[in-house]
């Protein structure tokens, strides 16, 4: 069997600081004094699973559950303190709105901007431009800059450059929760064309029956670590009856 992602005993730790450090210079002063004291937190502890090529796949918890930490990880964002994941092919990691973006620049710089980050070529931004364009459905603020942009819209772009190709693993990340139904609904066919063309999604939402639209399977993260795993309607149930 072919697995598009294998995510193996992966556990991630970040140290919180316990005290208040008004600059820079203090904070050096303190670590070269080794008098900066931290708390340990594991946002992820020893987690493990499986995703099969073609999947649609769905990361289901409450906020502060690890969700977008994992999504980090694998999009090769995040390195993890324990634990290794590996994954097959390409990725088009949709995963924190207009991370890719600058605000003072307007749509159309940032369609090359952004599409660079993703490693697109500038002849290949030029072709498709118009398709980008065209199923953003913001044909009449191309010259404006993001900064004047509602997040709904800033959705739209950033789906739009990201799902221009077609990669082997599509990444969202509560992207769709943002924006009008019609488009939501827009990004769902995309998604669905994709994924029946042998695309993975893997894809973290809090709208049950959306995940229901969209996966056939889904992991539930509590808290860093994993309580249920199946398909989404047994994970949903374990969910809905803890």
């Amino acid at each position: 069997m072919d697995y598009a992602i294998e995510v193996t005993d992966v556990s991630m730790k970040f140290n919180l600081e316990k005290e208040k450090i008004n600059s820079l210079k203090e904070y050096f002063i303190k670590l070269l004094k080794r008098d900066v004291n931290h708390d340990e937190f594991y946002a992820l502890k020893n987690v493990s699973f499986k995703v099969e090529k073609g999947d649609s796949f769905a990361i289901v918890g409450s906020n502060g559950s690890g969700k977008s930490t994992i999504l980090k990880i694998i999009s090769g964002i995040f390195r993890p303190t324990t634990g290794k994941v590996s994954v097959l092919g390409s990725v088009a990691p949709l995963i924190e709105l207009g991370a890719g973006f600058d605000m003072e620049l307007t749509a159309r710089e940032n369609i090359f901007l952004n599409g660079a980050l993703l490693g697109y070529s500038k002849k290949f931004l030029i072709e498709r431009y118009e398709d980008i364009i065209e199923f953003s459905e913001l044909h009449d603020f191309v010259d404006v800059p993001l900064k004047n942009f509602s997040s709904g819209m800033i959705a739209r772009l950033g789906f739009s450059i990201a799902t221009i190709v077609d990669p082997d693993v599509l990444i969202v990340d509560e992207i769709l929760a943002v924006g009008d139904a019609a488009f939501q609904e827009k990004c769902e066919e995309r998604m669905d064309k994709m994924t029946s063309a042998g695309a993975t999604l893997i894809l973290v939402s809090h709208s049950f029956e959306q995940v229901k639209k969209v996966c056939r399977n889904a992991i539930w993260l509590d808290k860093g670590e994993i309580k249920a795993v199946g398909t989404v309607d047994e994970v949903f149930e374990a969910y809905q009856n803890a």
